[in-house]
């Protein structure tokens, strides 16, 4: 019976826990749980397409490269070591907007030092096109030989544009560079002859005295393309002075370029004998191939004390005969520039009709005017007669 008492006792206590949460449930039927605000959860809405930050902007970058020059010019894209070539750039926008491009060069198989510049940038308006110089440069250690490189163009929303390029490096046949500075005696020849090319080169130099720097330079190139010449003499002095006396700085320099060999038939000699000069600045050039074919150009600027001679001509067998002689003694300073060409060309036989201004078959025959006769004789009438028909 005490068993009894107490089983019924905890069924009580069981009972009213039971009812006690029954009533502090808040309602919410088993398995529904949506309306719990710690188990709501919301998905974004994403739009069915994302916007483009071009905004509908879009277009491409033509990229154009060509050398400076006439188009006619042959053979523009050779070069020497040390000598440049000059390039232009040219990037056009066809977008409907304006762009700021970035223009790269890929150097390929040349080296980032030839070029003026790598990397630049240019505005450009919608439907126009902007351009920009670059020159290219090989060093004096360029093997000889095809080189390539190209440009790239690209700018926000727009599809990237490239072009390539190339150009030819030719070696020199021959080089010769003398650098002297400092106090004291020096004597320099030198003698340059070259049958192929018809060129003849002497330089006689003795000096005493104190001199910063004083440069000889000579360059051949056989067989010269583009704007190369087949020769080129360099001279340079800067602050020569003479120190005791008698010092002086003489020398007797030419240059001739034969025209039974090819050349100009052009002949520059200089003498000098000074005891101060300031500066001197000198160039001879010699083209006989190439886009300069039959040039020679003598060019010098000097500020001198003492004597100095310039004698140059030019002679083409029956053709022409061209002589200029200065001397000076005294303080002077000069600017001279003398340019021999040789613009002669020999006709080339012609076939029939394979000919500027020669009839054919099927073109009219220019009829030539008949000689007038000044003759009061017979026998003179009948030779005129016979000049007119000569050729019929």
């Amino acid at each position: 019976m005490k068993r009894l008492m107490i089983w019924l006792t905890i069924t009580s206590i069981l009972a009213a826990g039971l009812a006690q949460a029954t009533v502090e449930d808040t309602g919410t039927a088993a398995g529904d749980v949506s309306s719990s605000p710690w188990t709501q959860t919301t998905s974004p809405s994403l739009p069915t397409y994302l916007p483009s930050p071009c905004s509908g902007d879009s277009g491409t970058l033509d990229v154009k490269i060509g050398l400076t020059g006439p188009e006619s010019e042959p053979d523009k894209g050779y070069t020497t070591q040390g000598k440049p070539l000059d390039f232009m750039v040219t990037v056009e926008n066809d977008g409907v907007t304006d762009v700021d491009a970035e223009v790269c060069v890929k150097p390929e198989g040349c080296s980032f030092d030839w070029f003026s510049w790598t990397t630049t940038t240019l505005t450009i308006p919608a439907g126009v096109s902007r351009s920009v110089s670059l020159q290219v440069q090989p060093d004096s250690e360029a093997v000889a030989g095809e080189y390539s490189f190209a440009v790239e163009a690209s700018g926000k929303c727009r599809t990237s544009g490239q072009r390539s390029a190339k150009f030819k490096v030719q070696a020199f046949d021959y080089a010769s560079e003398t650098t002297v500075s400092g106090s004291g005696q020096f004597q320099m020849t030198k003698n340059l002859r070259s049958m192929d090319s018809g060129i003849k080169s002497t330089k006689d130099v003795i000096f005493s005295g104190s001199v910063d720097a004083l440069v000889k330079n000579e360059y051949l190139v056989d067989a010269a393309k583009g704007k190369n010449a087949n020769f080129q003499e360099k001279d340079a002095v800067d602050n020569y002075n003479a120190v005791s006396a008698g010092d002086a700085l003489t020398g007797t320099e030419s240059f001739k370029s034969s025209a039974i060999f090819g050349g100009v038939g052009a002949k520059v000699r200089e003498s000098y004998d000074v005891q101060q000069m300031e500066f001197k600045n000198q160039d001879f050039t010699l083209h006989q191939t190439g886009s300069l074919k039959k040039t020679a150009e003598f060019k010098t600027a000097d500020n001198f004390t003492g004597y100095y001679l310039i004698d140059a001509k030019q002679v083409i067998p029956g053709q022409k005969n061209l002589k200029e002689f200065e001397e000076y003694f005294g303080s002077f300073e000069i600017s001279r520039r003398i340019l021999f060409r040789d613009d002669t060309k020999s006709t080339a036989a012609c076939q029939e009709g394979d000919c500027q201004g020669v009839a054919s078959a099927s073109a009219p025959v220019s009829v030539k005017p008949k000689v007038v006769s000044p003759c009061n004789s017979i026998s003179c009438n009948n030779f005129v007669n016979r000049l007119n028909s000569f050729g019929k």
